[in-house]
């Protein structure tokens, strides 16, 4: 499959890390600095926050963002997932911005 031309998003729900942390999910794997989400089924209710540039089986998409919010602010990383960007079981993980935020402040002066 190629690249598409276009801009892709995916609504999703931020999970609870200790559900992420799960012997059933990343069992154990999610550190504090990791935000942990869920692919929204179509027809659901709208999301708060949304990831972009991703398609539903993820090779290259880490490194895009995790953007929550009416203004549209980063709030994490694309980091890893399993095959499937909507498999209940192994959900994406991203690396919160938020946790890092003085550090990339200071390194973009």
């Amino acid at each position: 499959r190629g690249l598409s031309p276009t801009l892709q998003e995916l609504e999703v729900t931020v999970m609870d890390p200790r559900m992420c942390n799960n012997s059933r999910f990343w069992d154990g794997g999610i550190a504090p600095t990791m935000i942990c989400f869920q692919g929204k089924p179509r027809g659901s209710a709208p999301a708060k926050v949304r990831i972009w540039g991703v398609t539903p089986f993820p090779q290259g998409d880490s490194g895009g963002p995790l953007v929550c919010g009416k203004r549209a602010a980063v709030a994490g990383v694309m980091s890893f997932s399993g095959p499937d960007l909507t498999d209940p079981f192994k959900p994406p993980v991203a690396t919160s911005t938020v946790k890092y935020k003085k550090w990339i402040q200071k390194t973009l002066r």
